[in-house]
Formats: C-alpha cells, sequence, structure tokens
C-alpha cells in the first residue's frame, strides 16, 4: 500500500500536480487500500473527490490525479512511478464517479457563497430578486403593500463618452460610494454595466441619504477628467410595485435602459 501511494504520488506531481504538500490525504489512503486488497475503488474514489473539491483542487486537476493513479496501475512495468497519465484513457465508470462527488461539494460552496460582482464587490441582480422575494412574502403574510415599507434607489451613470477604463473606474468609484453612504443593511446591486440600486426602508431618512450620495458621487468622479465630463449621475426614488413579479420586471427593464 505504501509502495502504490508512493507511485501514485510521483506520477501525480510528475504530471502537473501544483501543490505537493496538499497532495496526501486521508482518502487517498482509503483507495490505496481498497486496490490493495482487490475491492473496487468506487466508493473510495467518491470519498476523495469530495476531499479534493473541500481542499480547494479544480475538477481538472482531480481528474488528471485520478489519470496518474490509472497510469501507475496499468503501467505495471514501471516501478519508480514515471508514467504516462491520459485521463481519456480512464475508465469511464471512476471519471464518473469521482467528478460527480467533486461536483456535490463545489456546487454546494458556491451555493453558499454570496453573489457579488467582481468589478464592484457589490451583490448582483440576482441577489435583489431574492431580497425582494423575502420582503414580498412579508408584506403578503402581515397583508401590507411592500411599497409601504421599502423603496428602491436607482443610481444610473451616463458613459457615452468616457473610454473603457474610465467607465470601469466610474463604478468602481460609485460602487464605493454607495457602500459610505448606505452602510446600515441596507440592500445594494449592481443592476447593469452603468447601474446601481439601492433597496432601503422607507423613511424620512432616504431623502437625506440620497442628497448625500449624490455629493459623494459628486466628489468622487471629479478625479477623472473623463468621469468629470460624464455629468451628474441620476438619481431616482421608485416605488415598490404590486407584486414580486412586477417588481422582477421592473429590474430587467432598469437594466436595460
Amino acid at each position: 500500500m505504501r509502495a502504490l501511494r508512493a507511485r501514485w504520488r510521483t506520477a501525480s506531481l510528475a504530471s502537473g500536480w501544483r501543490f505537493p504538500n496538499d497532495w496526501a490525504l486521508p482518502e487517498v489512503d482509503a483507495v490505496c487500500a481498497a486496490l490493495v486488497r482487490g475491492r473496487g475503488p468506487e466508493h473510495a474514489l467518491t470519498g476523495l473527490g469530495r476531499a479534493r473539491a473541500a481542499a480547494g483542487a479544480g475538477l481538472a486537476e482531480t481528474l488528471a490525479d485520478l489519470a496518474a493513479l490509472h497510469a501507475v496501475l496499468d503501467q505495471v512495468g514501471s516501478t519508480d512511478g514515471f508514467v504516462s497519465p491520459d485521463v481519456d484513457a480512464t475508465p469511464p465508470r471512476l471519471l464518473r464517479v469521482t467528478a460527480v462527488a467533486w461536483a456535490d461539494v463545489a456546487f454546494d460552496q458556491f451555493a453558499g457563497a454570496e453573489v457579488t460582482d467582481p468589478l464592484t464587490g457589490l451583490p448582483t441582480m440576482a441577489y435583489l430578486r431574492t431580497r425582494l422575494g423575502e420582503l414580498y412574502r412579508q408584506a403578503e403574510r402581515d397583508e401590507r403593500p411592500a411599497a409601504e415599507l421599502h423603496t428602491l434607489l436607482v443610481v444610473a451613470m451616463d458613459f457615452t463618452a468616457a473610454a473603457g477604463w474610465s467607465r470601469l473606474t466610474g463604478m468602481i468609484l460609485a460602487a464605493d460610494a454607495l457602500k459610505v453612504v448606505f452602510d446600515g443593511g441596507e440592500s445594494l446591486a449592481v443592476l447593469g454595466p452603468s447601474t446601481m440600486a439601492v433597496l432601503a426602508p422607507r423613511d424620512n431618512g432616504i431623502a437625506a441619504k440620497a442628497v448625500l450620495l449624490r455629493r459623494e458621487l459628486t466628489e468622487r468622479l471629479a478625479v477623472d477628467r473623463q468621469l468629470r465630463e460624464v455629468g451628474t449621475p441620476r438619481l431616482r426614488l421608485l416605488r415598490l410595485p404590486g407584486t414580486h413579479a412586477q417588481a422582477g420586471d421592473l429590474l430587467t427593464d432598469l437594466r436595460r435602459s
């Protein structure tokens, strides 16, 4: 078992395993034990696939590691682990169980992560749709219109005259301004390449925050000549529609505007 493990590790590292220190896992020993004892390795490979995903190994890297194991077993004349792994030559059933196990964990991790826009760091429109769904369910339970308690503040930038990098900078600066002004638990989101929104409680403070946001945006955009020429961003306070479906349609329209 130790010899198989050593040959497998050598073959995997030689075929491109990027981080040698994280190759060894208890699940590796479970796979080796199953093979040495003459049992089918499918169950042990399921555990290994899940462990690789949890440790951060990519699917391609995980399957290449499996191919290294198969090459070691298939090329019996090699005793030192220097073999030629080929993912396409690996039995499909072994690829399948390993890939499915890896995907189960990887997708669970993805679902648990916040959906954010990589440029601004703000949540995406998908997150805002979900948040609106929660509010509308609560409104239905309380028998009150959602618009009585919350409103939507939309920030629209006009980047028609701005070059590529200036557009990206403008969105980053605008997102920073939103985070500074709305720091009390309001729901922020990017709706499109030049549009952001804030789902905020409908109270006497929202108008004052809109004024503050306009000032923050003007100061930040003044740092770039092209952004200064963009002009004042357009801010709108919109009343939430009667149903969640209508609210979703509103977001879609705002994204296209």
